[in-house]
């Protein structure tokens, strides 16, 4: 990793993993494979985001560990990458497996349950689907007719804009700041807000 830390991906220690490493990969791993409108892809940074705000938005104040989870929900990524759904489910379950045992080291090292509790699970399960269903239509080419038989239609839409990817990565490390670190001030650049 940049940071120096050396991550053994079939072994991995909470202690090898920095937010710094997770925010700079996550910055630079394409959503749907890339296959999206404007200068820049989504990044699964700019997805973590969204699908924390459609969180915030759809269940109102929740406890800080569950907003965290939902930051981090798809943190294994910046090591094994994204991967688009169907192909997941084409090469079998020991990636699956793979993705859970790094994204529990990444839970432990900032304080969470190794794994995530079924109530957190299923609330961010459906504000990741929200954030699909957004990314389908606004970036992928998805008509809204398609979307909605395969993603959650949000209650509110936002409007999508990729960023650069050091844009994303400090939003994220602003984010991810303001949620460990609830009292200290965090960075707010105004071109990084929606």
């Amino acid at each position: 990793m940049l940071s120096g830390r050396r991550l053994n991906l079939l072994d991995p220690s909470p202690m090898d993993i920095e937010v710094e490493d997770i925010a700079q990969g996550l910055s630079k791993v394409a959503r749907w494979n890339g296959q999206t409108k404007g200068d820049h892809a989504f990044s699964v940074a700019q997805h973590s985001l969204l699908v924390l705000d459609l969180l915030d938005q759809g269940q109102g104040p929740l406890p800080v560990g569950v907003r965290l989870g939902a930051l981090l929900h798809d943190a294994a990524e910046y090591v094994i990458g994204d991967l688009i759904s169907p192909f997941k489910r084409a090469i079998n379950l020991e990636y699956k497996a793979l993705e859970l045992q790094i994204l529990s080291a990444i839970r432990l090292r900032f304080g969470l349950d190794g794994i995530m509790r079924k109530t957190e699970e299923v609330v961010i399960k459906r504000a990741d689907e929200e954030a699909a269903y957004l990314e389908a239509t606004q970036l992928a080419g998805f008509d809204e007719t398609e979307a909605a038989l395969l993603f959650r239609m949000p209650k509110q839409k936002q409007k999508l804009r990729p960023l650069p990817p050091p844009d994303a990565k400090a939003k994220f490390l602003n984010t991810f700041n303001s949620l460990v670190c609830p009292a200290a001030k965090v960075n707010k650049t105004p071109h990084l807000e929606k």
